[in-house]
């Protein structure tokens, strides 16, 4: 499974968005060099709130590019880190991976599949409406989380656009991405 790089954002101030960067460097254990939400235990406010000592298992964000254009579709403009992701992809079905995968990003960098964000009633404040579309429910009634990937950084290394993401899954049973 393959796929590339699109953008690359990172944000040393609690904000939703964040800018889009020439490169990124992502150190093993932390997350994203300089990013608000970089660290062995969680930064999220949310979290932080709950148990500031639970291991941060979103330390990178990942969204696909295929995701605004299907907002869009319902008229919300939508682009690279406005969500608040860390790198942006194209190409790969970040969804559909099981936790434990292992993504290459560029020549160095690891990523390890930790699980989907869990989108928050900021993306209506963003702009209104936009929450339902990035979560909803499936036939059988389950919800669906559309807002993209957590995973940690199991090796360092820069990350700029047009790098390639090769996907490596688990061996053993998959299991499915849920919520971290």
């Amino acid at each position: 499974m393959r796929g590339t790089v699109t953008a690359v954002s990172s944000n040393g101030e609690y904000s939703f968005t964040k800018p889009n960067r020439p490169s990124i460097t992502l150190l093993a254990g932390l997350g994203v060099a300089g990013d608000v939400h970089a660290g062995v235990t969680v930064k999220h406010r949310s979290r932080v709130a709950q148990d500031p000592t639970q291991p941060n298992l979103r330390q990178v964000h990942l969204i696909h590019e295929e995701l605004f254009a299907e907002v869009g579709e319902d008229g919300f403009e939508v682009g690279p880190g406005e969500l608040g992701e860390n790198v942006t992809t194209r190409g790969i079905d970040l969804l559909g991976l099981p936790v434990g995968t292992l993504l290459r990003l560029g020549g160095a960098a690891v990523l390890e599949v930790t699980g989907l964000r869990n989108p928050c009633l900021q993306i209506d404040a963003f702009q209104d409406g936009l929450l339902k579309r990035v979560v909803g429910r499936d036939e059988a009634g389950r919800i669906v989380r559309r807002a993209g990937i957590m995973t940690v950084v199991r090796e360092g290394g820069v990350v700029r656009p047009g790098d390639p993401i090769t996907a490596e899954l688990p061996s053993g049973p998959h299991r499915p991405l849920d919520r971290v």
